[in-house]
């Protein structure tokens, strides 16, 4: 049976296990949520520990704060910034809208570690750890400081790697003419090179689009306290934390130009999911291409090889599936689905404060988390390794009836059209059809018919 020990908070007395690093408002919270099992991820956690560290410093500077907690307060903060207590948060994402159960958590937990470390400085987790701060500007920053450390460290290195990839298959692949398709039908030759590199280039823009939402979510709400007007607070306050956490975080922060709207809105992190959900369907449509790409091997396109990273079938032998390009596609459904929430929770903000905080920091930081993963594991194991089969482009090609769209020009869409019709018919060739009809001298048609011919405007 688990020992127990007795805490307080302003509500009274709480059971807390004996060994936890948290209180009473802790505990109190962990029996009135209940729900998911979700925690709040490590990125966030961190992220809360550096809030701490870097208030106990301006408020030093300040001189708020004696010299004696502050070191305490920073070197309680530091450890569990390392992750050394993350066991000890133990809250579900659905709580308190504020995230205010969550705060506590950590003020107790540096408060509680502070005591560890030295017993004869008593550390309060309110008036000390938690000295000029408010939930409802915490909680934001941490969210902004979390998912900048993510987009910055983690995604858009990610989306490089994954972009730089892409470019050089396409430059290996530039030389393997394939057929076109528009509507899934044959249309006209491109080469396997242009088709990728039309792939580097929607990555390319996923990454400028995520770099433009950089100055909205390096704005931070911290100072701006209970509603944003900074009671209990330090007029220089936000501004000295903006500055810390720039030079602890190696990111350049800002304190927000307006606290009403940092504290009473999400807008910047609903951006920041939307340009997400943006590079969702541009993975996912990647990720399709490859799919339909090597689709056979021997009864459909199979136009491209991907490794066979792992066995396709429990029952049928030899089978290899494109489980890579599977996998990416599912976790683009996955950020889709969480901006969903995102959007609905940015647009559930209600007056003074945004009330679906620990959930819109849920999403985003997993949609974040799982596209950075899923970015380098795309890259290795299925884009490095994807090769083109230029036999079977060069037959596809060849068999295709909209190669007579060379030859509109030269005898007008109505002959190339009855020339098109009469291939199908027969089961033939477009060239062949050309050549039993004489339709133009051998060498014009050659020249025409070349697919080469045919992949960028002509003179």
């Amino acid at each position: 049976m688990t020992e127990h020990r007795i805490e307080s908070d302003s509500m009274g007395e709480m059971q807390v296990p004996a060994d936890a690093m948290y209180g009473a408002s802790t505990a109190r919270a962990v029996e009135n949520f209940p729900v998911s099992g979700l925690r709040f991820p490590r990125e966030f956690i961190r992220a809360l520990a550096q809030i701490k560290l870097a208030a106990a410093t301006v408020n030093q500077d300040l001189g708020r704060l004696k010299k004696s907690r502050a070191q305490l307060i920073r070197k309680a903060a530091q450890e569990v910034a390392d992750g050394d207590w993350d066991s000890q948060f133990v809250l579900d994402i659905f709580q308190t809208g504020s995230g205010t159960s969550t705060n506590m958590n950590a003020n107790e937990v540096i408060a509680h570690r502070c005591a560890q470390i030295n017993a004869n400085e008593k550390i309060h987790p309110n008036d000390d750890v938690n000295m000029g701060q408010s939930s409802n500007d915490v909680i934001p920053t941490a969210i902004h400081l979390a998912a900048t450390d993510l987009l910055v460290n983690a995604l858009i290195p990610a989306l490089r790697h994954l972009h730089a990839v892409l470019v050089t298959k396409a430059g290996e692949t530039d030389d393997a003419v394939k057929i076109g398709r528009t509507h899934l039908m044959d249309a006209t030759p491109v080469t396997l090179g242009q088709e990728i590199s039309g792939w580097a280039r929607q990555v390319e823009l996923g990454i400028k689009r995520l770099e433009s939402v950089l100055p909205r979510i390096t704005e931070l709400a911290q100072g701006g306290t209970a509603v944003g007007t900074g009671l209990n607070t330090h007029p220089e306050f936000g501004r000295r934390m903006a500055t810390e956490l720039s030079r602890t975080c190696g990111t350049k922060f800002h304190e927000a130009k307006n606290h009403f709207e940092a504290q009473a809105a999400q807008d910047a992190a609903v951006e920041l999911s939307g340009q997400l959900k943006t590079l969702a369907v541009s993975l996912c449509k990647i990720a399709n291409d490859v799919r339909i790409l090597n689709m056979g091997p021997r009864c459909g396109l199979g136009e491209i090889s991907v490794p066979a990273v792992q066995p396709g079938s429990s029952i049928m032998p030899g089978k290899v599936n494109p489980v890579i390009a599977e996998s990416m596609a599912q976790v683009c459904a996955q950020v889709i689905g969480n901006d969903a929430t995102i959007t609905f929770g940015g647009a559930s903000g209600l007056l003074d404060l945004n009330v679906m905080l620990p959930v819109m920091a849920h999403n985003l930081l997993e949609s974040e988390r799982l596209l950075a993963s899923a970015c380098r594991m795309f890259a290795d194991k299925c884009v490095a390794g994807l090769e083109a089969n230029r036999e079977r482009c060069a037959e596809q090609i060849e068999w295709s009836m909209s190669m007579v769209t060379s030859l509109a020009p030269v005898i007008g869409y109505d002959r190339a059209s009855q020339i098109a019709k009469q291939a199908v018919a027969e089961g033939k060739t477009v060239r062949q059809v050309c050549e039993e009809t004489n339709v133009l001298p051998a060498a014009k048609l050659e020249k025409l018919l070349d697919p080469k011919s045919m992949l960028s405007p002509q003179r």
